[in-house]
């Protein structure tokens, strides 16, 4: 059985119009996901700024109100059940976010901020508590000693170890990483992704990775879901989706990978404008009259295209 399994995830935002402020749409930000991942998987969700991929992860911890759909953790279908079945899910779930510079609340000490799981749903003493914060700085490579300290006298990937310390002080099951690296510098990122990896197998710890750039996706994760515009255009193993892509856009974000080979510079740029040339001369074989993709196709065992209907 999956740890975490979402069917036809919805999540649609409204937009209020006139004097009475009635709803007159909706943007769908989400709009039919499904995904599975399996205990101790790291899986990919991959797409560009808009196409849904944090509102889907932030829907599946109760961020973000779902419309309709299913979000089955661990048995347990946490979004039929109310909002305080996503609130007694928090314990297993945890997420890291985006920018450590911003998801650490600057007018507090690290003690308090790593300890606010802790708070919420432990009833430890003041002595406890520092200890336990204490082992979960020492855990992530910082100093215990720095625990009174406030963010900003920690760098850019110590202060994101301070937040991967919050994820894991309730010894969760599955973390949601939504683009956990983007903010760092490029020499800091792999640090940082190696520790993930190193913490996920010390602690059995499940991913679903959230990430715009292909290039790490392809470095972490067994599993990739490529969405755009809200939908699903293609699911597979890393090996179908960077070995086989079948979908233009796919092709499209993967030939926009960057090459460190100085000599390939000109080669790559030439791909890049032949996949942009046939992304646009071909989205109509791959998109419906609104733009947006179709339903997933099974096309192998692990891998399935969102492709149309052929008659």
């Amino acid at each position: 059985m999956s740890l975490l399994e979402v069917n036809d995830l919805k999540v649609y935002f409204p937009i209020r119009g006139g004097i009475l402020r009635r709803v007159q749409e909706h943007v769908k930000a989400v709009d039919g996901v499904s995904l599975s991942i399996e205990a101790g998987q790291t899986y990919g969700l991959v797409g560009e700024s808009g196409s849904g991929k944090t509102t889907t992860g932030r829907a599946i911890i109760g961020l973000n109100e779902i419309t309709s759909g299913d979000v089955i953790f661990n048995g347990n279908n946490i979004a039929k059940s109310g909002r305080k079945s996503f609130l007694d899910a928090r314990r297993d779930i945890q997420m890291i976010f985006q920018d450590p510079y911003s998801s650490l609340n600057p007018k507090k000490r690290v003690v308090d901020i790593v300890a606010e799981p802790l708070r919420n749903f432990e009833k430890l003493s003041a002595k406890e508590e520092r200890r336990k914060v204490q082992e979960l700085m020492d855990f992530v490579g910082l100093s215990p000693e720095a625990i009174l300290k406030y963010p900003h006298e920690f760098s850019g990937g110590q202060r994101q170890r301070i937040g991967i310390a919050r994820a894991i002080a309730l010894k969760p099951k599955l973390i949601i990483a939504d683009e956990p690296v983007s903010a760092l510098d490029v020499s800091v990122q792999a640090q940082v992704l190696n520790f993930m990896q190193d913490i996920q197998k010390e602690l059995n710890l499940t991913y679903l990775f959230i990430s715009h750039d292909l290039g790490i996706i392809r470095h972490v994760c067994d599993k990739i879901g490529i969405m755009y515009k809200g939908r699903y255009v293609e699911e597979g193993t890393t090996e179908d989706i960077f070995e086989n892509p079948q979908h233009i856009y796919t092709k499209r974000l993967i030939s926009a990978i960057p090459d460190i080979n100085p000599r390939q510079r000109e080669v790559l740029i030439e791909n890049r404008r032949k996949v942009k040339e046939q992304f646009d001369g071909l989205s109509k074989d791959y998109f419906d009259d609104e733009g947006l993709a179709y339903p997933l196709k099974p096309i192998s065992e692990t891998h399935q295209v969102a492709l149309p209907e052929r008659g």
